[in-house]
């Protein structure tokens, strides 16, 4: 069983499984796989007026407001042999073991702003691309501008200038419950606009313990191409933002993913605003409170999150958060595991404060803690940086990542063109040994990737794999 996030080919789970794609023509292998659609009875049964019932008046006024999108864009890839010092000193290769591709792919968007033409999509559809066609339910094709993208909550903003816009009114997706209908709109493998139908199945859902999540699941038929697609209630508004399912074969089974559409409000406000989010930390180190971690420590608390360290000169350390202490609260709202403390404390501003719920030797207190970067905490001085690795920056694990690594040196912010990006390495990258030696601290970083090194051998951990980059000058 596999989670994915559409993209790639068709900005979408590779279901139906492509096999390959030469030029516009694609070979297909359909999958068989059963998934159960669901019709919402209350609609099947008849009206006064004895007219069947149906959706379609209010998909009328829906329709117009969702968009394809297709992008284009080159991506990176590696070729081992540019890895080889020796194969590029023997042949005269200069240090840029790096391919381009050229990549295609189609998604969706909503419309949310008609007057200023914003769209909403999902990162994973933009991310990359060059050129960004947006093509609305009346055939009119744009070229779109990126406002901004966010990689940890998968959500981006476009702009087209266009009149005669439809957009989606946005609703309280706090006002959401386990078995209220939804609708789920998109462009599934390029076929054109396709509506489905189904239930909430469940809400607050993480898939990972990378990114800032609080997903709505849904029944409702899911598919390539429906990333960035829009989930709505019976009144036609807007609850969600169709983003990942999960699947044994990658085809629909009726598990699919919704970003709720607070998070995608408050998001899209901050990336409008600033073309990013600056995601904010308070610099510590969690893992979940199990009842055998609890009496291990002497903890009576049933529910939260353990710190298993605070970094030095962070804003928890500041406001007197220790090792040991048990969080149990956010800002009011109970804290059960480590991914909704990360969501709390991430998705405020940076020098916005949280209160947090405490437990200290047993004795719970609030406590004020000033939403910090944690780059600006610790993050390295690539001045003293072997030169290869300029152009990125630099910052310790502060807790595991979505492929269960435990300590390690984050890589964020790889420039295009930079040193650091020929040599290899990407965005969300953990560097986990430099020149054989374990690293999990920035001072270990620096010591062992000085500028001052002939040669610099990285081991990385990347989407649940792993490689060794070695970096000469």
């Amino acid at each position: 069983m596999f989670l994915n996030r559409y993209f790639k080919g068709l900005a979408g789970a590779t279901t139906l499984a492509i096999v390959a794609t030469v030029g516009a023509a694609m070979l297909v292998t359909v999958v068989p796989e059963r998934a159960e659609a669901h019709i919402p009875i209350a609609l099947m049964a008849p009206t006064a007026n004895g007219q069947e019932p149906s959706l379609a008046p209010m998909l009328k006024n829906v329709l117009p407001a969702v968009v394809n999108i297709a992008v284009s864009g080159t991506v990176t890839v590696n070729n081992p042999l540019m890895q080889d010092p020796f194969f590029r000193h023997f042949f005269g290769v200069p240090n840029q073991p790096q391919e381009k591709e050229q990549m295609q792919a189609i998604g969706s968007g909503v419309i949310v702003d008609a007057a200023k033409g914003y769209i909403l999509t999902n990162n994973h559809v933009v991310a990359g691309a060059n050129s960004i066609k947006v093509t609305l339910k009346d055939g009119r094709t744009f070229t779109a501008k990126l406002i901004g993208r966010d990689k940890l909550t998968d959500l981006a903003v476009l702009q087209i200038k266009a009149d005669k816009l439809t957009a989606l009114p946005i609703a309280d997706s706090g006002n959401l419950q386990v078995g209220d209908f939804v609708v789920a709109i998109g462009d599934p493998f390029g076929l054109g606009q396709t509506v489905t139908a189904g239930i909430v199945s469940a809400l607050g859902r993480t898939t990972s313990v990378d990114g800032y999540q609080d997903f709505i699941q849904t029944d409702a038929s899911i598919n390539p191409g429906n990333s960035g697609g829009a989930l709505v209630n019976l009144k036609g508004e807007l609850v969600g933002i169709n983003s990942e399912i999960l699947s044994r074969s990658g085809g629909n089974i009726g598990i699919g993913f919704a970003i709720p559409s607070d998070l995608a409000r408050t998001v899209m406000a901050e990336l409008i605003k600033h073309g990013k989010i600056n995601h904010g930390q308070i610099g510590v180190m969690i893992q979940n409170l199990t009842p055998e971690l609890a009496k291990a420590l002497g903890v009576n608390a049933e529910h939260g999150v353990v710190v298993s360290k605070v970094i030095p000169g962070s804003p928890a350390e500041k406001a007197g958060i220790k090792t040991e202490d048990v969080i149990v609260s956010a800002n009011g709202r109970k804290i059960t595991n480590a991914l909704q403390l990360r969501n709390a404390v991430g998705l405020l501003e940076v020098g916005q404060t949280v209160k947090l719920g405490v437990m200290h030797n047993n004795k719970l207190r609030d406590i004020d803690v000033t939403v910090g970067k944690i780059e600006n905490m610790t993050a390295a001085n690539t001045s003293d940086l072997f030169a290869a690795l300029q152009g990125a920056s630099y910052a310790p694990l502060t807790q595991p990542n979505d492929s269960g690594v435990q300590r390690g040196i984050v890589v964020s912010d790889v420039q295009p063109g930079s040193p650091a990006e020929q040599a290899g390495l990407q965005d969300g990258d953990v560097i986990v040994s430099v020149n054989r030696h374990p690293v999990s601290t920035i001072e270990e970083f620096q010591k062992l990737a000085g500028k001052n090194q002939q040669q610099v051998l990285l081991r990385v951990a990347r989407d649940g794999g792993a490689l060794f980059l070695l970096l000469t000058n």
